[in-house]
């Protein structure tokens, strides 16, 4: 999402490593551009104004020191303010306080409500947490089934609405059901209109004055802009929304909401949905934003995503088998699962410290999804017994795998060549000086053994 931002605040900064001084001057003309790519981002005029001033003030102040360059000490001001910008400290739900808990979605319609209802249930099933999903739109087509469906593929359940009742109804009854059954968390998913209108902002108030809420959250569709923001803004002031989950993030919109929201309406952001799968809603984190925003990437998230995909028993498991090279393209097939639940590759490589220098070289390789979907179908089109011992798929072999997974022969031939380079590649790290036989450490003199 925040490609292009970042591209041209990587630029500021490259002028600024080569300032040897800083002087109002240069930090003016710096600022400048920061204005101009922060407006192209679509960011609140206002919010623009204010965020530039505080940099500007802080940078014309500042003394230098020898441990940084004044570059290095500018973009450290500009990563402090992006910070505080996105809201400063990460904000989770409350969870704590009366049982059960009771967190009311809302928003206009298209935003998102109802797959996000179903990705946070999963999320906190995924804790420990025992939620409740109760659809309480009435009105659209097909949403109370919709969100049945959902709660079956996360096996969540989900209360027994109907388009005959009414939504505070529903609400209320959903409580009952959840004390007696003993359903710690309820979450709401509530009727949305194209606009805001006196009748959705008259159902929403008396839901929330019929059930004890614990948590209101604003979902918005980050593609929409300043347009979201607005909404929020008006959502807030109605109905006093305790957070704000955005949507769509992995597109390729400018950023301006979630660089906007926090300010104009002064509710954090809590969560951020990045992809159509259920398990694509992470946790928001404003200084591991500010630092995906400034190109230093987001080691901490990659790492949190890998631990909840990757199974411990077979990571150990395929750690000795890279130890001795006997990595099959059985284990290949089961890697390429785990990556593929971490999310797109673009999102993976965002989160790479320095991932953005590469990426503007012009020879730089681009992750290809196409690519990765291809050698699966082709590794899922070989039999076990192929799989487990590669050197057995002869030209016939290859000409039938080609068939059955669409592609042509060249393509079996690629894959097979790439994983024959990898099994390669291991045998010579395993024979790389530095792992000593017990022979040879005990020639080794006296003195210099461990």
């Amino acid at each position: 999402m925040f490609d292009n931002l970042t591209d041209r605040l990587e630029g500021v900064f490259k002028t600024l490593r080569g300032v040897g001084k800083l002087s109002e001057e240069n930090i003016k003309d710096s600022m400048r551009e920061v204005r101009m790519a922060l407006l192209e981002a679509d960011v609140n005029l206002q919010v623009v104004k204010d965020f530039v001033a505080k940099i500007t003030e802080k940078a014309i102040g500042l003394e230098v020191t020898k441990k940084l360059s004044p570059g290095q000490q500018v973009i450290k001001i500009v990563h402090e303010e992006l910070v505080e910008l996105l809201g400063g400290n990460t904000e989770q739900i409350r969870l704590d306080g009366r049982q059960p808990v009771t967190i009311m979605m809302a928003g206009l319609q298209g935003s998102g409500k109802t797959t996000t209802s179903g990705k946070l249930a999963k999320m906190l099933k995924d804790k420990g947490r025992k939620p409740y999903l109760v659809p309480a739109d009435v009105y659209r087509p097909a949403a109370i089934d919709q969100l049945t469906v959902l709660g079956e593929r996360i096996d969540v359940p989900v209360h027994p609405s109907t388009t005959d009742m009414k939504p505070v109804d529903i609400c209320r009854d959903a409580v009952e059901v959840a004390e007696e059954k003993g359903y710690d968390t309820l979450i709401f998913d509530t009727a949305g209109r194209l606009h805001v209108d006196e009748n959705l902002m008259g159902e929403l108030k008396e839901i929330q004055s019929a059930v004890p809420l614990s948590e209101v959250l604003f979902v918005a569709d980050s593609m929409t802009g300043q347009d979201a923001v607005t909404v929020a803004k008006k959502f807030n002031q109605d109905l006093e929304i305790s957070g704000v989950v955005l949507t769509k993030m992995e597109g390729d919109a400018r950023g301006g909401a979630a660089l906007s929201i926090k300010q104009v309406t002064g509710k954090p952001i809590k969560f951020v949905g990045v992809g159509e799968g259920l398990e694509a809603l992470e946790i928001f984190h404003p200084d591991r934003m500010a630092s995906r925003i400034l190109g230093m990437g987001d080691v901490l998230t990659l790492i949190e995503k890998a631990e909840s995909v990757v199974d411990k028993k077979k990571a150990a498991k395929l750690a000795k088998k890279l130890q001795t090279a006997t990595f099959t393209l059985e284990d290949f097939l089961d890697q390429l699962q785990q990556i593929k639940k971490m999310g797109s590759l673009d999102q993976i490589m965002d989160m790479i410290p320095g991932i953005n220098k590469l990426k503007q070289l012009k020879d730089a390789p681009k992750p290809d999804e196409k690519e990765l979907a291809k050698t699966e179908a082709i590794i899922r089109s070989m039999t076990k017994k192929e799989r487990q011992n590669h050197k057995i798929i002869n030209a016939s072999r290859r000409k039938r795998i080609a068939t059955g997974s669409g592609v042509g022969v060249s393509d079996v031939n690629r894959v097979i060549k790439s994983y024959s380079a990898m099994l390669k590649m291991m045998k010579k790290m395993r024979g790389k000086p530095g792992r000593m036989t017990g022979k040879k450490r005990r020639k080794m003199p006296k003195g210099m053994r461990r």
